[in-house]
């Protein structure tokens, strides 16, 4: 059973840092606390986690703020994503390892989950895509840093598809490519197609 700490952290990291109009933001720890159920101590504690991994910023009297990504931290996170995934891409296609038909899967259930009411859905299942394909190199440590730009990569998907009418369609097709250059075994291929994905989302990002 979860804490009041664990469930105030997780509601806030996945359902609030997420959401496109709390950007720019002070949060309100009563409402929060009325919302899910717990008191505004636990709130505090989640908050205080969530400060430590730079995904809001207290604010003396003033609360908790949810930035809105810079320029700098959009950067970063794509570096950071195109170094890791392209080392999976690599790696699991001289291992023979790629883990094509799990990726497939998770495409299709993506592919259906186009549409503004699915957003969420639709961009944990492009996490988990990406997630696979890490996870298939069989470093944990690898695995758990990747996971742990879970938030920051929602954040930045959320961003990119309400500036882009037709980012899902665009993210869909990205991923066949991925897909088809891991499935043909050609990992130039799949690098290629995953730093053209990155780099779509990218520009996205830092054109408005």
């Amino acid at each position: 059973m979860q804490s009041g700490r664990e469930k105030a952290y997780a509601y806030l990291k996945d359902s609030v840092l997420t959401d496109p109009e709390m950007q720019d933001r002070f949060l309100s720890e009563q409402e929060i606390a009325d919302r899910i159920g717990v008191s505004r101590t636990p709130i505090r504690e989640a908050l205080l986690l969530l400060a430590a991994e730079d995904l809001v910023r207290l604010v003396p009297k003033r609360g908790a703020h949810i930035a809105p990504l810079s320029g700098r931290e959009i950067g970063e996170l794509m570096e950071m994503r195109g170094l890791i995934e392209r080392f999976a891409a690599e790696r699991t296609t001289d291992r023979g390892t790629a883990p094509v038909e799990e990726m497939a899967e998770i495409l299709a259930e993506q592919d259906a989950l186009r549409g503004e009411d699915t957003v969420k859905d639709f961009l944990a299942a492009d996490h988990r895509f990406h997630a696979t394909l890490v996870a298939a190199v069989g470093n944990s440590l690898m695995s758990r840093q990747y996971d742990a730009l879970r938030s920051r990569q929602i954040r930045a998907g959320v961003c990119a598809l309400h500036r882009s009418g037709n980012r899902q369609e665009g993210v869909l097709a990205e991923h066949r490519q991925i897909l088809d250059g891991l499935v043909a075994g050609d990992a130039a291929a799949a690098c290629a197609a995953i730093d053209s994905h990155i780099q779509a989302t990218r520009r996205i990002l830092l054109a408005a």
